[in-house]
This record gives C-alpha cells, sequence and structure tokens, in this order.
C-alpha cells in the first residue's frame, strides 16, 4: 500500500514538473515567433517603425538586431527544452500550444500597452489614425491569451484525470 502511494506521488509530481516544461518551452516559443514576425514584417518590409523610435534610423536599427536577436534567444532556448521533452517522451501538444499561444499573446499585449502607449519607444504606424490599428493588435493579443487559457485549463484538467484514474 505505501509503495503504491509513494509511486502516485512520484507520477504526479513528474507529470507537474513536465507540464511546467511544457508550457514554459510554449511560452518562450510564442514570445519568440511573435516577436520574430513583429520584427520581421513592421520593422524591416513594411518600415512602420522600430523597437526605439525616439532617436536617428540608425539607433532605430541598432535596437531593431538586439531585438531581433532576443526574439531568437527566446526561439532557440524554448527549442532545446523541447527537444528534451521529446527525448524523454514527455511532450504534450495541447499544453506546449496553450504555451504558445500565452506567450505570443501576452508578448503582444505587453507591446501594445506598455511600449506603445505608456514607454512610448514607438507606435505600431505614424502619420494614420492609430486606433484601428492599437484596436487590432490588442484585440487579437486578447483572443490569444484567451484561447490559450482554455487550453491550459482544459490540459490542466486532463492531467489530474490521468494521474488519479491511473492508480485507483
Amino acid at each position: 500500500m505505501e509503495e503504491k502511494t509513494v509511486k502516485k506521488n512520484t507520477e504526479q509530481n513528474n507529470s507537474s514538473k513536465y507540464s511546467s516544461r511544457n508550457l514554459w518551452s510554449g511560452f518562450l516559443f510564442g514570445i519568440g515567433s511573435v516577436a520574430f514576425v513583429d520584427e520581421a514584417v513592421f520593422h524591416q518590409l513594411l518600415h512602420w517603425h522600430h523597437f526605439y523610435d525616439k532617436s536617428t534610423t540608425s539607433i532605430g536599427l541598432v535596437s531593431d538586431g538586439f531585438f531581433h536577436a532576443f526574439s531568437w534567444f527566446a526561439t532557440i532556448g524554448s527549442l532545446f527544452m523541447l527537444a528534451d521533452l521529446k527525448r524523454l517522451n514527455t511532450f504534450w501538444h495541447a499544453r506546449w500550444w496553450g504555451g504558445v499561444l500565452l506567450g505570443g499573446g501576452a508578448f503582444q499585449l505587453y507591446d501594445g500597452t506598455i511600449q506603445h502607449k505608456l514607454m512610448k519607444l514607438h507606435q505600431i504606424r505614424y502619420n494614420v489614425d492609430i486606433l484601428p490599428y492599437d484596436l487590432t493588435w490588442n484585440i487579437i493579443s486578447i483572443l490569444m491569451i484567451i484561447a490559450s487559457v482554455a487550453l491550459i485549463k482544459c490540459t490542466k484538467q486532463k492531467q489530474g484525470k490521468a494521474v488519479t484514474n491511473e492508480h485507483p
């Protein structure tokens, strides 16, 4: 009886540990991928803004380089975590995607509210009516966060059922 209890507690700890790793790996990937898309599309291709627009264009380009490096560090870090999860056979698709949506949505909401409005580092665009851009940017981020919470909550419930049903 005692051996079953110890085994159940160990499985719950491992399940929680790997559940968290799946979430964090996805979260970092979400931050990295959304930051990469932001930098590649809005900074490089459309030339709408730089990461830091309160100085010269040269400083803006340097800030874009640091921003780009940050996005790749987050992405590569998440992929190392993902490889480890796959190696250990503990990768959980739905939980990871919940993390991706949460990381991407949180980053985008932070960018749209803190960096754009509070710190005024840059705007999405200049010399246009900014309201439609702000609404689109922030509504998409909120929808990503809502979807992530639903996925994460669903996987948390399934995790609890799987662990408690394995050893009655």
